[in-house]
């Protein structure tokens, strides 16, 4: 985020106003940047209008390279450089390969979704992370808008989010 960024907080004390508040907030046309609560809250995803996470594809895509890695190492190793006639198998017996090949898979994809979690959510190892309130981390639920991507008076915010039931709003700037 830009620094000199200002931003509208509502802060609620309950997760079911929240979830109303931003109802109401959207269809009176107000954009909002994101909201923070001290747990997951159901719905709130599907409010806020966020789309389906992609996450699944990247463990598909990442477990099928799992798979194919493994199966090219095997197959590779087994059968092409070290062919091994070990009690009259063939060369190349798939149901022998199956668990090293499903290791594979899991490790692939699990770390796949790690890495696009980490990178997709922008956390750094030594990036400064930017906290709108420090209650949102404990017990209150926080609204944050932007005030450069409304077009509405920042007056008429503040008496949509009181309305709809926050119990302060204050205004924070990014530093």
């Amino acid at each position: 985020m830009a620094t000199g960024k200002k931003f509208l907080l509502g802060v609620y004390d309950d997760e079911d106003v929240l979830v109303d508040a931003v109802v109401k907030t959207r269809q009176a046309g107000v954009k909002i940047h994101e909201c923070y609560t001290p747990f997951p809250v159901h719905g709130l995803d599907t409010v806020l209008g966020y789309k389906p996470s992609n996450l699944p594809v990247v463990a598909f895509l990442c477990g099928m390279t799992g798979t194919t890695l493994a199966l090219t190492m095997i197959i590779s190793m087994l059968g092409y450089d070290w062919p091994m006639n070990i009690g009259g198998k063939p060369y190349i017996a798939f149901p022998a390969y199956i668990p090293i090949t499903f290791e594979a898979t899991v490790l692939l994809a699990s770390l796949g979704m790690v890495a696009a979690f980490l990178i997709v959510a922008n956390l750094k190892p030594f990036g400064k992370m930017f906290l709108f309130d420090a209650r949102s981390t404990h017990n209150k639920f926080v609204m944050a808008i932007d005030l450069e991507k409304n077009h509405l008076d920042t007056n008429l915010i503040t008496k949509i989010l009181r309305d709809t039931g926050a119990t302060e709003v204050n205004t924070k700037e990014l530093e």
